[in-house]
This record gives C-alpha cells, sequence and structure tokens, in this order.
C-alpha cells in the first residue's frame, strides 16, 4: 500500500520513522520546510530518505498538486496538520484519507482539544484515529484510546509525555488495519459532540473571583501557549508553570497579609510571597504558587527574576484578566 504522510515537527517525523519501521512503503510528504538553518524535522527526515516532499502550503497550487497526485498513493495519513488540504489530496487516494486527533472524538473537536480537556477538568481524555470527511473532525472513528489527565498537567506534558507516542503507535497500527482491510468506520455520535475555540487570548483570561480548581485548571490549560493572563501594575501578565495548595474551606485564600501599614484579608489575586522559586498567589480555596511568569514586551522568565523585573511587593494584587481577540 502507498502511503502519503502529510504532517509536521517532530510528531510528523516520529510518525515518518514509525511507518518506515513497520515495513510500510510511504511515496510522498508534505510538511512545511521550515528554515535552512532550521529545517522543519519531518521535511528534513523525507529528503534524507529521498522521499518526494511537497510544501503543504502550496498543495493548491495546480503544478504541484500534481506532481504530488503522480506519486499515486492509496492512503493519506494525516499526523500533524495546521493547513487547510484541497478535496483531491484527502480524498482522490483509493482508501482516503486518515488523521490524527487528541481527543475522544466527538467530544473536544478543534484544534485546542487538550486545552480544553485541562481547563474544563476532564479526567481523562484520549487520542482518536478517524477517516476524514468535509467536516471538522467529524469522519467516522478508526481507533480510539483513553489516557488519564493529570492533576497537575499542562498541556505541555499531555501531549508529549502522552498523546505523543500513543499518537505515533495507532497510526501505524492504524495504517496496518487499513493495509489488511480490517478498519473500522464507527460513526461519531453527533448527540455527545462538541466544539471548543481555538485557545487564545479572548478566552485565556484569568478571573480570581473563580474557585481555585477553575484557575489553575485555565493556567495548565494555557501552557505553554497561549498563557492565561491577568494584570498586575497595569501590565498583562501571563502565568505559566505554577502548583495549587487547595485549602479545605473554598472560600479561604490562605489567611490574613502583615505589612508595614499593618494586617488584612488576603483577597483573590493577592501576592502572598514572594521568592526565588515562586509567587504565592491567594485564590478562593487555596494558594496559586506560580514558577514561570511574563510580562508583556518580555521573555518568559522564573518567579524570581519576574519579581524583580517587576518590583513586586507582598500584599499588592493581580486583576482580572481582559479577553481580547485573537492575535
Amino acid at each position: 500500500m502507498r502511503i502519503a504522510l502529510i504532517g509536521q515537527a517532530q510528531f510528523g517525523e516520529a510518525v515518518f520513522n514509525a511507518l518506515r519501521e513497520a515495513g510500510e512503503q510511504i511515496v510522498a510528504v508534505s510538511s512545511i520546510q521550515g528554515t535552512p538553518e532550521r529545517p522543519d524535522p519531518l521535511w528534513a527526515a523525507a529528503e534524507a530518505a529521498q522521499i518526494p516532499v511537497f510544501p503543504t502550503g502550496r498543495l493548491k497550487k495546480a503544478n504541484v498538486l500534481e506532481a504530488y497526485s503522480a506519486t499515486e498513493p492509496d492512503l493519506c495519513v494525516m499526523a500533524f496538520v495546521t493547513h487547510i488540504l484541497p478535496e483531491p489530496v484527502l480524498f482522490a487516494p483509493k482508501h482516503g484519507s486518515i488523521q490524527y486527533h487528541p481527543s475522544l472524538l466527538p467530544r473536544h473537536r478543534g484544534r485546542s482539544a487538550m486545552h480544553w480537556a485541562i481547563r474544563m477538568g476532564d479526567p481523562t481524555t484520549g487520542v482518536t484515529i478517524f477517516w476524514t470527511d468535509k467536516g471538522i473532525d467529524t469522519g467516522p472513528v478508526l481507533l480510539q484510546r483513553e489516557c488519564p489527565v493529570g492533576a497537575d498537567d499542562t498541556v505541555g506534558s499531555l501531549y508529549f509525555d502522552k498523546m505523543f507516542p500513543m499518537g505515533v503507535q495507532m497510526l501505524a497500527e492504524s495504517v496496518r488495519l487499513v493495509r489488511e482491510g480490517a478498519a473500522p468506520r464507527i460513526t461519531q455520535d453527533e448527540a455527545r459532540a462538541t466544539y471548543e475555540a481555538p485557545a487564545d487570548d479572548g478566552n485565556s483570561a484569568i478571573d480570581w473571583t473563580r474557585p481555585a480548581r477553575e484557575v489553575y485548571d485555565l493556567i495548565r490549560g494555557s501552557n505553554p501557549q497561549p498563557g492565561a493572563h491577568a494584570i498586575l501594575y497595569a501590565t498583562k501578565v501571563r502565568i505559566f508553570d505554577s502548583t495549587l495548595t487547595q485549602l479545605a474551606d473554598p472560600e479561604d485564600t490562605g489567611g490574613t497579609i502583615t505589612t508595614s501599614q499593618g494586617e488584612f484579608a488576603a483577597g483573590p489575586g493577592t501576592i502572598l510571597a514572594a521568592s526565588d522559586t515562586q509567587i504565592d498567589i491567594a485564590v478562593l480555596g487555596g494558594i496559586l504558587h506560580a514558577r514561570r511568569l511574563q510580562r508583556d514586551g518580555s521573555k518568559k522568565l522564573p518567579a524570581g527574576e519576574f519579581a524583580a523585573e517587576m518590583g513586586i511587593e507582598v500584599g499588592d494584587g493581580f486583576e482580572n484578566g481582559v479577553p481580547s481577540a485573537a492575535g
């Protein structure tokens, strides 16, 4: 069976290697090129193996599509695709196309599935390999497996530690099932379907009046991108690496703060302490320990460097983030 692989980055390269190790015949690869100094890993792997490689962003051009189609793939495998592809790429192969998606479809359709699984507090998510159709993540399911969402997982850890290796293995298994004529087509249950918007600044603003777990889930579900944001000293600040200490009383924010001006109750968003390793922030029912933060116009910094850059003082407070249009 002749396979065309469309993807990019480390995941695309890993799928490429897994398919070749399984003895599959890859006749074409489509990817982004990257730069001469830093080529895309999948692009570089295809070139090194002397397999025809096509820029994904140019597949709509007649001459590129013609050259791609001339490789005569029997199956298109979509490993990590961020472009809208022309229909001949998806439907011309004899077996059509299969695609990786990091959720238990039909839940969390859309490109930010992992973000929303964490943000919504899902204890379990998973990987789906599905047959591509004309909808957004709506095609019949070929293969699906669950994986747990840890209490402290971020989008980064969920992907790289769990869903990346699971997805590579499942795509290789799915190709084998297609080749053997044993691949199912299980219709998705539209009554259970959800679609979430891309994670961006418009839905990543921290509201300190929400319970501690909701605030923490938003931060985890925005790390490493786009970063859940709040306002400190009239500046947008993104909070990334962090942990949470939950308190027995859901209304407790960690007690009182003593400063040169006296003692006062710590409201949500109040800075309780600052050290080289973390900035402690009061939240409803807990204390958020922020360990990596970023102010607009700067880079991500460890807590101590960030505190020095911002001139943080205990007792000052973060304000709610302001939703804005995606950049």
